[in-house]
């Protein structure tokens, strides 16, 4: 991963703006669309985004930004980015955002085109509806690993709350009151792949890997298998499971011998 993507809250914050033309243009309706106060390049501020065509002015308006401890967004010029602007599926408040590091905005736009046609346009509901019902919920799953695996569940293709599927107003409320209590069980299951491709995971796999709690794992199971898992679940190096199992759903990952 080259780059951290993260969300930037700009509503009334300042960004500086320089260029005219169309890829300008586009820039400002984006800021303009999160919120940003656009200013120009005598003000104070964090990022920067530099649309100018020539290549010596644009050059040196990039040096006086970046001596000043800007962060520098650069249209067509990569390698000069401190930051990129990704191709954004806007279904508020839930955002997808596609990048490629720069290297082409034309696959990211392929890309979004295809989620678009995939997500339901009311599919930031759900998102709003969880939220509201995080108070609910905590009291039906006290503990949150119970809390994760009812949500998880709900979510799962085909789930009361499949996010590729349409739903009415009330989904998260009517999921809530017919949830049924949570398996709160210490469980191990062993995952055996015969590749170290990520690709090349089952659908079971995938599916285990990313509600796993704890994963203990073989040397030879590779980095881009590990990263699947979700950020927060505990990864621990070992040749077998160890006796006492951590609560929650764990799993022990090995490779097959070829």
């Amino acid at each position: 991963m080259s780059s951290l993507p993260i969300f930037v809250r700009l509503a009334g914050r300042p960004v500086i703006l320089l260029g005219s033309g169309d890829a300008a243009a586009a820039k400002r309706r984006l800021l303009e669309r999160a919120g940003a106060a656009i200013v120009d390049e005598r003000a104070t501020a964090a990022l920067a985004i530099v649309a100018i065509e020539e290549d010596a002015e644009a050059a040196a308006a990039i040096a006086r930004l970046k001596a000043r401890g800007i962060l520098v967004n650069a249209v067509d010029r990569a390698a000069d980015c401190d930051f990129t602007l990704p191709a954004i599926v806007d279904r508020s408040p839930v955002l997808i955002a596609i990048g490629t590091g720069g290297a082409s905005a034309g696959l990211a736009k392929a890309l979004r085109q295809r989620l678009e046609a995939l997500l339901p346009a009311r599919l930031g509901a759900i998102a709003t509806g969880l939220a509201a019902a995080r108070t609910a919920m905590r009291a039906r799953w006290p503990e949150p690993a119970m809390r994760r695996r009812a949500i998880d569940a709900a979510l799962d293709a085909g789930g009361p709350l499949d996010p590729f599927a349409a739903h009415p107003e009330d989904a998260v409320p009517t999921w809530l009151a017919r949830a049924g209590p949570v398996d709160a069980a210490t469980r191990l299951v062993a995952l055996t792949l015969a590749s170290p491709d990520p690709d090349a995971l089952t659908l079971r796999q995938a599916r285990l890997l990313a509600q796993a709690d704890t994963l203990f794992h073989t040397p030879a199971v590779p980095r881009a298998i590990l990263d699947r898992a979700r950020a927060d679940a505990v990864r621990v190096a070992a040749e077998t499971p160890p006796d006492a199992l951590p609560p929650g759903l764990a799993l022990f990952v090995t490779m097959e011998m070829q």
